[in-house]
């Protein structure tokens, strides 16, 4: 009586169309099944250690194959200006300066939009040297995500630092 119970229970929510999503996780355990969970690991993956090297292969799971990734930095002009490369690009380039003094980076703020399948994640963030020491930049991150039904997938990223001109604003601070 009860396994036949079961079974009705069971077709009636597939029926409906209800469906038990499995978590997805990389071969370094990083969620990326949910928005908090590929959010998560996006900082993690950057943050290292003196010494240590920031691991293409971890970070390219959790990007959409030749996805660009870049920031605005200000040329000597004073104007900003924006540059962006490949994700392994971006690794050679930011390697050689997370092994001379290690990176830390959290997200201390995020507003989020969607429509669809299509992420927009205005994530705040502070770095570090090491985890707890002072901060060394703060700004904010550009990421556009795509949620193909099972997990989630970066399409891309940009980021522009906090300066005196460039304040992050109340609203990205909440």
């Amino acid at each position: 009586m009860k396994k036949a119970a079961l079974i009705i229970i069971a077709l009636f929510l597939l029926s409906t169309g209800f469906r038990a999503s499995a978590q997805v996780t990389t071969k370094y355990g990083d969620n990326v099944s949910t928005l908090d969970g590929i959010i998560k690991a996006f900082y993690d993956v950057v943050s290292v250690q003196k010494g240590g090297k920031v691991y293409f292969e971890r970070d390219s799971l959790l990007h959409w194959k030749d996805v660009r990734v870049g920031g605005v930095s200000m040329n000597k002009d004073g104007k900003p200006v924006i540059g962006f490369v490949s994700l392994k690009r971006f690794h050679e380039l930011s390697d050689p300066y997370v092994e001379k003094d290690g990176f830390d980076e959290r997200e201390i703020a995020r507003k989020t939009e969607r429509f669809g399948a299509i992420y927009h994640v205005w994530s705040t963030y502070e770095s570090r040297n090491v985890a707890g020491g002072p901060i060394i930049d703060r700004g904010i991150n550009s990421i556009e995500l795509f949620n193909d039904g099972t997990r989630f997938w970066i399409l891309g990223w940009f980021y522009d630092g906090e300066r005196k001109d460039n304040p992050i604003p109340a609203e990205y601070l909440k």
